[in-house]
């Protein structure tokens, strides 16, 4: 197999470049790790590489530093295998920190930097950049760590650099995310807090003044690692810029990286029992509730759930043709009272029917329309039962029959027959046969006979007009596309048209669809520190500390306990008094209130995170009693 194995021939090599040279052939037996990272990585004291840093020749250093950014980021390098090359990676920022970033800015900002300081600068940068890929991996950053150069490094450049020069805002932003990897192992010391060795302050000024996006999310996350232990959470600040900095940056939705950040950290802030109570009365802390529910939802991932319940449907046509019974006029009234029965029903029979094969009439209704048109003049001639009235029926209409329908309901009626006015079929053939009728008298003036005019005698022309008041338009009004041609019926024995349809029983929907919305994935990490967030502002707001009891003389129930005298009087009060922490209780419990609408639309696929919501969203509905 054949690899290419680099030689120093005196040219210089640059990162990302490469001489044209021939390959060198190997034989197959080479060992896999010189295979890896070739003959310079030999865990000798005269590493190629090592040697390379400490001459202190810029080829040199550029060859070692060229190959060493291609190595670093890999779980293979270890540094501790190669003797001295630490110490050498740390001579170079060691410089620019104590010495190369004191050139005068006017040289800077107004003329390009010597080559000789542009290399060594650039030196450093490519030795902090080793150094910070290194510390990646767990037993590199073990290794750095307690390393005696690693810790005075990141607190001098966070103490010496400046934040507005942009040669200093690349190193540091090195530095800080080296100091990333090494922060969850860091415990600052008590005799510390108030020196320069403490890391904390400058890096909650870089959070809170810089203007650069990366120094603030590497700020913010390292400061979330070094207070997460607790030791180190004494250093929580109600103040701090950094605090200043998550909640001002909070709302940037669309940067999640710069959110995340923001979040994280507040959660580590709120962790704390003394800030989360002293953040209720923060002047921003409902407007930071509010918008951690608005990170919620609009991170939460929905479907439409469509269920589709609508029971059976009954119908009826909208236009429905009724056909009215014959009213006998007064001349036909008075021509069947002078007659006898059975004449009499005969005659009527033939005035208020024709015959029709297919028609139908129940017996009731035919028996109801002969009673009622003869019952006020019974004195006279008494009136036929009604068997007798059904089967002069036959007599005649000899094609129609008395005959029961078989069903559900049996249903009585007479086949063969039906009233004598026939439906008409649109509005013009209705209104001409009025006209027919009203050409056909002789009087000059005729009173208008529809069924329900009260309207006296008038004149001919004026009575043509008239009518047309009754017939309706035969253009019928327009109507919504979405509107049915049918009728919804309120049960299926309900019947249509009814004389008050206003007062009919409202009938089922046509459709009955049931849309809700219904989380699809569990929240994102973010939504769930904010969540976590919230949850704390809730204890604090709706769950009241109280002082602890004091032992009385009968010392809870055991009288016989006897204290020793060496033992103290230890009073446990927070540091917040009764009086400030109710306020801050009232002020939480408002803030949910205020924010009761938007977390009901937050929904959550794990049902314990969803039931905190619902219980939060039920301790606000009575948060402000």
């Amino acid at each position: 197999m054949s690899v290419y194995a680099p030689r120093n021939t005196g040219t210089n090599y640059y990162r990302g470049y490469a001489p044209a040279q021939p390959p060198v052939v190997f034989a197959s037996s080479i060992p896999i790790n010189f295979l890896f990272a070739g003959w310079y990585t030999e865990t000798v004291p005269n590493n190629r590489m090592t040697l390379s840093l400490r001459s202190g020749i810029d080829q040199e250093v550029n060859w070692a530093l060229d190959r060493l950014c291609r190595l670093c980021h890999n779980e293979q390098f270890l540094l501790r295998n190669v003797p001295g090359l630490i110490d050498a990676l740390f001579e170079w920022p060691e410089w620019f920190v104590n010495e190369g970033h004191t050139e005068p800015a006017d040289m800077q900002s107004l003329f390009s930097l010597p080559p000789e300081l542009a290399v060594k600068r650039r030196h450093a940068l490519e030795s902090l950049f080793v150094l910070r890929n290194a510390a990646l991996h767990e037993t590199n950053a073990q290794e750095l760590l307690y390393h005696p150069h690693s810790i005075p490094l990141i607190f001098n450049a966070l103490n010496k650099l400046k934040l507005d020069l942009d040669e200093h805002s690349e190193f540091l932003l090195n530095t800080i995310e080296f100091f990333h990897s090494l922060a969850p192992r860091y415990i600052l010391a008590p005799n510390l807090v108030r020196t320069s060795w403490n890391p904390i302050p400058p890096l909650a000024h870089i959070a809170g003044s810089s203007s650069n996006r990366s120094l603030i999310i590497a700020a913010l996350s390292t400061l979330t690692l070094i207070l997460s232990n607790p030791p180190n959470a004494s250093q929580l600040s109600p103040d701090s810029p950094a605090l200043t900095a998550s909640l001002r940056y909070l709302p940037l939705f669309i940067d999640q990286p710069l959110v995340d950040a923001c979040v994280n950290y507040l959660y580590t802030h709120l962790s704390h029992p003394a800030m989360a109570k002293t953040f209720l009365l923060h002047a921003e802390m409902p407007s930071v509730l509010r918008l951690l529910v608005s990170l919620i939802l609009s991170e939460q991932v929905e479907e439409t759930i469509t269920l589709d319940v609508t029971g059976t449907v009954h119908t009826a046509p909208m236009v429905a043709v009724t056909i009215r019974d014959h009213e006998l006029t007064n001349e036909e009234r008075d021509g069947l009272l002078a007659q006898s029965e059975p004449q009499r029903c005969y005659e009527w029979m033939k005035l208020m029917f024709v015959s029709k094969p297919d028609g139908e009439l129940t017996q009731v209704d035919f028996w109801n329309l002969y009673k009622d048109t003869f019952s006020p003049y019974s004195s006279e001639h008494p009136l036929l039962v009604a068997s007798d009235v059904i089967k002069n029926v036959s007599v005649v209409f000899p094609s129609a029959q008395a005959m029961v329908l078989q069903g559900n309901v049996q249903k009585f009626i007479v086949r063969g027959s039906q009233c004598a006015a026939p439906a008409f079929t649109d509005p013009n053939h209705l209104f001409d046969h009025i006209l027919d009728h009203l050409t056909a008298t002789n009087e000059p003036e005729c009173p208008c006979l529809w069924s329900t005019c009260t309207q006296t005698a008038l004149p001919k022309s004026i009575l043509r007009r008239h009518i047309l008041t009754h017939i309706s338009s035969p253009q019928p009004p327009l109507k919504d596309p979405s509107q049915s041609d049918t009728i919804t019926l309120s049960s299926p024995q309900a019947s249509y048209p009814i004389d008050d349809p206003t007062n009919r029983p409202p009938p089922p929907p046509r459709s009955t669809i049931i849309s809700f919305q219904q989380p699809v994935l569990d929240p994102p990490s973010t939504s769930l520190t904010a969540l976590l967030c919230i949850r704390i502002l809730f204890r604090a707001s709706f769950t009241s500390s109280e002082e602890a009891p004091r032992a009385d003389a009968d010392h809870f129930g055991f009288p016989g306990f006897v204290e020793g005298p060496d033992e103290p009087e230890v009073e446990s009060r927070d540091e917040m008094s009764i009086d400030k922490e109710r306020e801050g209780g009232l002020r939480g419990r408002k803030a949910f209130v205020g924010v009761r609408r938007s977390m009901e639309g937050v929904r959550i696929k794990d049902e314990i995170l969803m039931g905190w919501i619902t219980e939060m969203v039920d301790a606000a509905i009575f948060g402000a009693h």
